[in-house]
């Protein structure tokens, strides 16, 4: 990852996804977009079962492996419906773990909500808190009721909407059942211990890639309960055995993220990465812990995300969204900063400042608060 602005790109993305994709990336993909080697074939038109597109996922499998040191006992596999189809996909996969048929989910935001919701068509489902009347932080795992007996414990790594993110290890607490996590908004993000997961997804539009694929790593002692009712198209078994060539795959965002994988290994892998994203994060929230509550960070310090970053502007300690209408407004009219608006379901600000964005594109997301405060507050 770079330290500084790509001096093509005339604006800063804030998206949070699909989100901004590398431009060395969009480069390269430009240049082999009619004609990807010497096929003479668009990777948009060639067979997915042809020796040029089985090196292209081959590849992009390895880069995964060698990033996250993925063990050798997991597979990893290239699929598609993006984040909520595993709310589908995993309890299928994994809810005939044990003869219970339930599993039990941590409620830290919108999308682990979501994905419980999703999971009680299929077994049961434990919360092992109570929903919050908001979520702003992630209760301490010595209030969960956890159950010995649910077939896996599922958490969302980062809550995209709410800015919320799982920073301690917490599988010694779980009685040995597998961990799953959705990590569409900070895999590849930081160095993880892949082997302390049952199985990880992620959708790739925030650090990884564009919409369209979706990452599942599954320890392979995981692969094969699915429940007779699960589509084939879904079983994680059949996509394994298949190499994830069971339907065709979307091709063209499979060789993208294959660029991105490449080019997080010319940044210096995970390690680096981690390093360059949490300056990022303290950068911003330096200035708003340090703004006299103008901008009011909602999440438990401890629990903030590196990588979705809400807040509010605020005038006599109350949100004010006149003024939030008006930061947003300048931010993209004036200074090319773009995609800040906050989730519908919380309002607000986000900065959403994945993989793809610099340390300097940071630093002017920065120097326009700061501005913005002295003009205003």
């Amino acid at each position: 990852m770079s330290l500084k602005r790509n001096p093509s790109r005339s604006v800063i993305n804030f998206s949070a996804g699909p989100s901004s994709l590398p431009y060395e990336v969009l480069e390269v993909a430009q240049r082999e977009l009619v004609a990807y080697g010497e096929t003479g074939l668009s990777v948009m038109e060639m067979s997915h079962r042809s020796g040029t597109f089985s090196k292209i996922i081959t590849n992009a499998e390895q880069n995964v492996r060698e990033l996250l040191n993925v063990p050798d006992n997991y597979s990893v596999l290239f699929l598609q419906g993006g984040g909520n189809g595993q709310f589908a996909c995993v309890p299928l996969n994994l809810m005939n773990l044990k003869p219970k048929r339930s599993a039990d989910y941590v409620l830290s935001g919108y999308w682990s909500e979501r994905a419980a919701n999703e999971a009680k068509k299929y077994g049961n489902v434990n919360l092992v808190v109570p929903k919050p009347a908001k979520y702003d932080r992630i209760p301490p795992v010595e209030e969960w009721n956890l159950d010995p007996e649910a077939s896996y414990v599922f958490i969302c790594d980062n809550e995209t909407i709410n800015g919320i993110e799982f920073h301690e290890d917490i599988t010694h607490a779980l009685n040995g059942v597998p961990l799953v996590a959705d990590c569409s908004s900070n895999l590849f993000s930081r160095q993880i211990d892949v082997s302390k997961y049952g199985l990880i997804f992620a959708g790739a539009q925030k650090n990884f890639g564009p919409a369209g694929v979706t990452l599942v790593i599954i320890r392979n002692d995981l692969i094969g309960h699915a429940i007779k009712e699960c589509p084939s198209i879904f079983d994680y078994k059949v996509q394994a055995g298949n190499n994830s060539l069971y339907q065709t795959p979307p091709t063209f965002a499979i060789y993208v993220c294959g660029l991105v994988f490449e080019w997080l290994k010319k940044h210096g892998g995970m390690e680096s990465i981690g390093k360059v994203n949490r300056m990022k994060a303290d950068a911003v929230y330096e200035v708003i812990d340090n703004s006299n509550g103008f901008y009011h960070s909602p999440i438990n310090p401890k629990d903030r995300s590196r990588v979705t970053i809400p807040f509010r502007l605020c005038v006599d300690g109350k949100p004010n969204e006149a003024l939030e209408k008006e930061f947003l407004a300048e931010a993209d009219k004036k200074n090319n900063l773009k995609e800040l608006k906050g989730h519908r379901s919380v309002g607000g600000i986000r900065a959403a400042i994945f993989n793809a964005l610099s340390l300097e594109e940071i630093e002017t997301l920065v120097f326009y608060m700061k501005d913005f405060q002295r003009r205003h507050q």
